[in-house]
């Protein structure tokens, strides 16, 4: 099984561009299915994959993690059968777990605006801590969007920044004014420190802050600013997108700023929308029924 998993990964990598993270996750799937069944491909059937299913499950695995586990073998077994290696694909009738809609958590306004403010004070450190949280708010980048950007990408003039998102596929975001001004400090701070090197968020030591290290970043000023949950850059990057909704904007310009390829992943970000119009007719207007009694 090995030699078509690496197979199937190269094509991955390759042909489909993927990210060094969709790659890993794919290989621990797959590795995770070849010690389930401990079949050649050609000996894998329906009952196989089923099998699989019912023992992550089993295994006291989330429906949602089974059904990704199940989504990796269904589209290796694809691969498989569209390279001639197998007769046909035995994952393809098989059903996924059923899940329910999780909406993504977003903060308030006033919330958002405390966590990006918190960092205060001059120097390197609290200067790049500003900066990335102005920008995950101002712009909605991905967690490794913003680990993986250079200065060279950053145009302050202009309020631009060129961002690679999945697939590596480039696309040009508007900064915000306040982010701007956030990365013109803190890059003035990573010249006076001599950090020479193109890579634009650095750590202590002065190489690539990773995108442990942003999670880290955003999870330390969440919480003294007194923010309850878990809260994460992806978090930030959801309070982008719904304040952007509230505020009017059209949902397939959200969905050009988030890099989302299918506006049905933009989509999501409505149901938010529709219960924060719901609470706020239930608080102010005469007819709602939460003001009888």
């Amino acid at each position: 099984m090995k030699e078509y998993i690496d197979r199937f990964i190269r094509y991955l990598e390759v042909q489909r561009a993927a990210s060094e993270h969709t790659v890993r996750a794919y290989r621990k799937d797959l590795e995770e299915f070849s010690r389930y069944t401990k079949k050649a491909p050609q000996k894998i059937e329906m009952t196989d994959v089923r099998g699989f299913v019912a023992d992550q499950m089993k295994k006291g695995l989330s429906r949602t993690t089974t059904g990704r586990r199940l989504g990796s073998v269904r589209s290796f077994l694809k691969f498989l059968h569209r390279e001639g290696e197998i007769s046909s694909n035995p994952g393809k009738l098989v059903s996924a777990p059923k899940t329910g809609k999780l909406l993504p958590k977003f903060l308030t306004v006033d919330d958002a605006f405390e966590l990006v403010e918190k960092p205060q004070g001059i120097g390197f450190l609290n200067s790049r801590d500003r900066a990335i949280l102005e920008l995950l708010y101002s712009s909605g980048l991905r967690v490794s969007e913003v680990s993986g950007l250079n200065v060279e990408d950053v145009n302050t003039r202009d309020g631009l920044v060129k961002v690679r998102g999945k697939g590596k596929k480039e696309r040009i975001v508007p900064v915000g004014s306040k982010a701007i001004d956030a990365l013109k400090t803190y890059i003035i701070e990573k010249i006076l420190l001599k950090r020479r090197t193109g890579v634009l968020f650095l750590n202590r030591s002065g190489t690539k802050l990773t995108e442990r290290g942003i999670r880290r970043i955003v999870v330390k000023y969440a919480r003294l600013a007194g923010i309850d949950g878990r809260i994460g850059p992806h978090t930030i990057r959801h309070s982008f997108a719904t304040h952007l909704l509230q505020g009017g904007a059209d949902l397939r310009v959200i969905q050009e700023l988030l890099g989302h390829s299918s506006l049905s992943t933009t989509q999501k970000y409505t149901h938010i929308d529709l219960t924060h119009l719901i609470d706020v007719y239930d608080k102010a207007h005469p007819m709602s029924d939460k003001k009888d009694g």
